[in-house]
Parts: C-alpha cells; sequence; structure tokens
C-alpha cells in the first residue's frame, strides 16, 4: 500500500477532529497525527516571554510538522490523517507545497459551514462566547475561500459519517463497515471531544 497523507483542515468547530477519528476507525493501516502536538511541545520547551499567541508563526512548528510528515512517508506504509487549521497560504506552502514537491501524495480536504453554524458547534463544545477560536472563524472562512485550499467540503447538513465518507471516496480509498450503533458512535464522539479539552 501506498502512503497517503489525508490533511484535514477547517474553521474551529468545523468538524476536523471528529472526521478525523471517524476516518481512523474505519480506515485499515492508517494513523492519525496531531500537527498541533508540535506547537505544545514548542511552549512547553521554550521561555515563556518568547511565547507567541498561535503557535502556527513560529517557522520550527511550520518545518517541525513536515519532518514528521516526510519522515512517515518516507517510513510508513499505510494512511496518515492530519486534522489541523491552516489557512495561510505561504504556511500551507511550507508544509504541505513542500511535501507535494518531494512526491508525497497528499490530499486536502477543507470542511466548510456558515459562521453561525460554527459559532454554534463551538457553543456545544463548551466553548466560551469571544473565545479564540470563535475570534479566528471570519479569519479562517475567508482563507479557506481560496480555491488554492480546495477540496471544499460543505458540513453544514452532514453527519460526521457522510463527511469521512466522502473523504474516502474523493481519496479513492475503502471504508470498513460501520456497525456501531447509534449509542456507540455518540459515545465514541463525546469521548473524542473530551479527549481533546485542552487545559
Amino acid at each position: 500500500m501506498l502512503l497517503v497523507i489525508i490533511w484535514i483542515n477547517g474553521a474551529f468547530g468545523a468538524g476536523k477532529t471528529q472526521t478525523a477519528h471517524e476516518l481512523h476507525r474505519r480506515l485499515e493501516h492508517s494513523f492519525l497525527y496531531d500537527p498541533e502536538n508540535a506547537g505544545y511541545f514548542i511552549r512547553k520547551n521554550t521561555p515563556r516571554s518568547t511565547h507567541i499567541s498561535d503557535f502556527q508563526h513560529y517557522p520550527m512548528w511550520r518545518d517541525m510538522n513536515y519532518a514528521m510528515l516526510k519522515h512517515m512517508d518516507e517510513s510508513y506504509e499505510g494512511i496518515i490523517i492530519a486534522p489541523m487549521t491552516l489557512v495561510d497560504l505561504p504556511f500551507f506552502d511550507e508544509i504541505i507545497g513542500r511535501l507535494r514537491e518531494d512526491g508525497a501524495a497528499v490530499h486536502h480536504y477543507a470542511l466548510c459551514a456558515s459562521e453561525n453554524t460554527l459559532k454554534k458547534r463551538l457553543r456545544g463544545r463548551g466553548e466560551r462566547a469571544d473565545s479564540w477560536a470563535e475570534q479566528q472563524i471570519t479569519r479562517c472562512v475567508t482563507g479557506l475561500s481560496d480555491a488554492r485550499l480546495g477540496h471544499h467540503i460543505d458540513t453544514e447538513h452532514k453527519t460526521v459519517s457522510e463527511i469521512a465518507e466522502q473523504i474516502a471516496a474523493m481519496s479513492n480509498l475503502s471504508l470498513l463497515p460501520d456497525q456501531r450503533s447509534k449509542f456507540k458512535k455518540a459515545y465514541d464522539r463525546v469521548l473524542t471531544q473530551v479527549k481533546h479539552i485542552r487545559f
């Protein structure tokens, strides 16, 4: 099996994490890679006085994620799933563009929804009004509208399963059957949400 990298983009609240976990559950030989962890590593291991509000602006954050994905592209025979908001085109080019130039098969998908829907979803996961994530919505929606950040997937009236199935179909990948009950699906999504609460 040739390695495929699936980068799931979108504004905060678009459903990136849930979709990534759904794909991971139903794709054999897949690995879930979180680019955000490089940012927390940088913050934990540098003086507080050097910290900036958005760790994507650290050149080493982009370098680290490129290097990690490049390493897996060369050493892992499977599917890498990376959920991460990435709307600055120069940053996009430094990671995804650079990987593609190296010959990596990177499939990029931008999950889209209206600003009102995104705000409702953020409230549903416990984000307060005017949180950092909510403040980024307009910037993200505007950035993701660029055709170079396709393929765009409208998530307004789709379930997580439907989004995952659409991504798999567009990537020419076959999903395992989903035999979970409605209760088990709901439980898995709550568990995923709880595990990704940052304190």
